[in-house]
């Protein structure tokens, strides 16, 4: 599966192969994105993490339970970033959660609002969603922009929502459902 709707950018879902670069990716931008993650343990940090880690998007897809993809330039190939689609709630919710990261280069270049709309755009066309949300520590003040400009809104603040580097840290939860999205209108109800 591709998404292509982008001039310098494509998603795919990762395979075992994109190990190495997501290693690559993660080794250096660790310093970079650790104020936003949780901590993790050192096995992560190695190639056999990153291979485990892409397996694990790759059995979530299996089980329609995830969609991992990762973001490349189209001029390069290199792997610059990943959104993950998670969580997914079949049934009378048909929800899913959002979250993403990008290499520090590649900041600031729309790259990531324009990531995050292909996926939006995939999950509610190509696998059924109806509503995808996200939760935002309310200092990230990039992650929050992108979101809204991919046409989320906020929907409220959770105290102490999840365990990041180490702390309870609250999240401005943020969604967005097929109705509200450009070209779907009433599609579901």
């Amino acid at each position: 599966m591709l998404l292509d709707q982008h001039e310098a950018i494509y998603l795919r879902e990762l395979v075992e192969e994109d190990a190495e670069a997501l290693f690559t990716l993660r080794r250096n931008n660790r310093d970079f994105l650790q104020p936003f993650e949780p901590i993790r343990p050192d096995s992560f940090w190695t190639l056999e993490g990153q291979v485990k880690d892409v397996w694990n998007g790759i059995t979530g897809a299996e089980l329609d339970q995830a969609c991992v993809l990762g973001i490349f330039l189209k001029e390069s190939d290199r792997l610059i970033g990943r959104v993950a689609l998670t969580a997914f709630a079949r049934g009378v919710f048909q929800n899913a959660n959002i979250g993403y990261f990008m290499a520090q280069d590649q900041n600031g270049k729309g790259y990531m609002t324009a990531a995050v709309r292909m996926s939006v755009d995939h999950a509610f066309r190509s696998l059924g969603l109806h509503r995808v949300q996200a939760g935002v520590m309310p200092r990230n003040l990039r992650s929050l922009r992108v979101l809204e400009k991919a046409g989320f809104r906020r929907e409220g603040l959770a105290e102490r929502y999840l365990q990041i580097n180490g702390v309870w840290e609250d999240h401005v939860l943020l969604a967005v459902t097929a109705e509200e999205w450009p070209g779907l209108g009433q599609v579901a109800k």
